[in-house]
């Protein structure tokens, strides 16, 4: 490791969490708290949580909202994600992205495939940026969140992973 890369010190994330869900609470929403959980356990701020239903246009007015709020860095949601008439998280955020990081939803269904099998090609996960504001779709299943946080955001949101990250990356993003 160099000099530089010793250097680097952990730097905290102010990140929102977005369960879309048409049956889920705050009660019993663990697909969102195990995201909130890992995320606070690894040092990063959850300032902002909320449970919206799988309505595109609903999705598309927290999102822009989030996206627009200059204290957020990353937003992670769960849910919509599936094939399902009901499932239109892609639908509401594609249009939102400046640009999409196709590899995050390769990687996921590349990880998920050892864990569920074929089945892993009703995911539609996606990632990509706006405003400088990092997003993430997630499935709705904890399983899937664990996946998703421990194969690949954990690393991917800690400025000490090498050879690159997301984090050391995000003050860059409005760069022309």
């Amino acid at each position: 490791m160099s000099q530089t890369a010793q250097a680097l010190d952990f730097l905290p994330l102010k990140l929102a969490i977005l369960t879309v869900s048409d049956s889920r609470t705050s009660a019993n929403d663990s697909s969102g708290e195990l995201l909130a959980e890992r995320a606070t356990a690894a040092g990063h701020q959850v300032i902002a949580r909320e449970i919206c239903t799988d309505d595109r246009y609903l999705l598309r007015a927290v999102f822009s909202h989030w996206i627009a709020d200059a204290e957020i860095q990353v937003i992670l949601s769960t849910g919509g994600t599936g094939i399902t008439g009901r499932d239109n998280t892609p639908e509401a955020l594609e249009c939102l992205l400046d640009k999409r990081l196709d590899g995050f939803g390769e990687l996921f269904r590349s990880l998920s495939f050892v864990e569920i099998g074929t089945s892993t090609i009703q995911s539609r996960a996606l990632a990509g940026i706006a405003n400088a504001t990092l997003l993430f779709c997630l499935p709705g299943s904890t399983g899937a969140c664990r996946t998703a946080w421990d194969g690949i955001l954990a690393e991917q949101l800690d400025r000490r992973t090498h050879p690159c990250n997301f984090a050391q990356l995000i003050t860059r993003f409005n760069e022309r």
